[in-house]
């Protein structure tokens, strides 16, 4: 009788347990950029697992990490961010899980070539674990008017564009904290990358105030592409193919994404470009459908609906695989400016972290609500 009660009890956690995993099955969250979002996106994968799938688009990565270290572990099955959170944060502070590497590992074959495993961003800092699966990337500084500022002219003069007394009221700035900390370093003419001396935190705060005055106006994707159509700005930064792709795409060529030739990033680059790498959340019930899901993404067919998803249009590493490259038709690599993605991609460092972030966001935020 000892025994037998003794077996329940052992058994009565694991039945609690079994009872969890088995309610999600038929449930999975994706905290995400836009596009993942999406119901071209999501319907299909709807209809073929019956499941409830939710997902929450935000326009920064350090939020999103906030919300899974503040209890949402327990919410979240997929997060999808910028390259270096999953090795450099999330792994180490166990925010996330590693991949079955086995299964997924193959799917990098079928990848451009800078992307085929193993990959940076896709693997722990030892090279032992594959923590999450790229798609969507590409090119990221500001976005100009060809019609009023010449391609040259704002490849060869780059950010210094933003430091003309010339165009201000000219231009707008296009709302994502992380991306704005990491330009305005870039106006005045210092490496975001790095740890910075009391000096340049100092020029930092002045050129966040001149450019936050100096902005006609500051909102989301559809309101600055909105006013670069009507005339009302010239160019805007914080902006790339992702922003200005939808754009194009709508019958406006003249709009396009630079990337300086030159600036103080490492190797003198003059811009950024971002890879995304979704992750399985280390959800203590995560649902079995994060890791099918990740796999109904690499599907050529679907790979080519997340590159033109509602809302912004991306190159997607899966573009390597010819059944999916030839899905794209001319207009819509014309739209992602494919034309020029490779040199742009090469003068680009990448994404990363910087190291007094916290620091930079509240004197920016502060040189924002100077403008009144």
């Amino acid at each position: 009788m000892g025994t037998g009660l003794g077996a329940l009890a052992a058994a009565g956690p694991l039945l609690n347990a079994n009872k969890a995993f088995a309610a999600r099955e038929k449930e999975l969250n994706i905290l995400c950029w836009e596009g993942y979002n999406s119901a071209q996106v999501l319907d299909p994968f709807r209809s073929k697992t019956g499941a409830t799938v939710k997902a929450e688009s935000l326009t920064n990565d350090p939020t999103m990490i906030n919300r899974l270290r503040a209890g949402e572990i327990n919410t979240w099955d997929l997060i999808n961010v910028n390259n270096p959170w999953a090795r450099k944060v999330m792994l180490p502070e166990k925010l996330i899980k590693p991949l079955p590497k086995a299964e997924f590992e193959p799917f990098f074959a079928n990848m451009l070539p800078q992307f085929k495993a193993p990959y940076k961003w896709a693997m722990s800092e030892d090279g032992k674990d594959l923590i999450g699966m790229v798609q969507r990337f590409g090119p990221y500084s500001f976005v100009v008017n060809t019609d009023k500022i010449s391609r040259k002219t704002a490849e060869d003069t780059g950010w210094d564009l933003f430091n003309d007394p010339a165009l201000a009221g000219k231009y707008g700035i296009l709302e994502s904290d992380d991306w704005n900390v990491f330009n305005i370093f870039i106006v005045a003419g210092i490496d975001p990358f790095k740890v910075h001396t009391p000096e340049e935190m100092t020029k930092f705060e002045e050129t966040a105030k001149r450019v936050f005055k100096g902005a006609k106006l500051i909102g989301d994707i559809a309101s600055m592409n909105q006013a670069l159509i009507s005339g009302e700005i010239d160019l805007h930064l914080t902006g790339g193919t992702y922003s200005v792709s939808p754009a194009r795409a709508d019958g406006h060529p003249n709009l396009r994404a630079i990337t300086p030739l030159k600036g103080p990033l490492a190797g003198g680059k003059g811009g950024i470009s971002w890879i995304e790498v979704t992750s399985t959340v280390n959800n203590p019930n995560l649902s079995p459908l994060a890791v099918e899901f990740l796999k109904y993404v690499q599907a050529p067919d679907v790979a080519h609906t997340v590159a033109f998803a509602e809302g912004t249009f991306n190159p997607v590493a899966q573009m390597g695989n010819k059944a999916c490259f030839d899905l794209f038709t001319k207009d819509e690599l014309d739209a992602i400016q494919w034309d020029s993605l490779e040199e742009e991609m090469a003068r680009s460092v990448e994404y990363d972290i910087v190291p007094d972030y916290d620091k930079a966001l509240d004197l920016m935020n502060a040189a924002k609500r100077m403008r009144g």
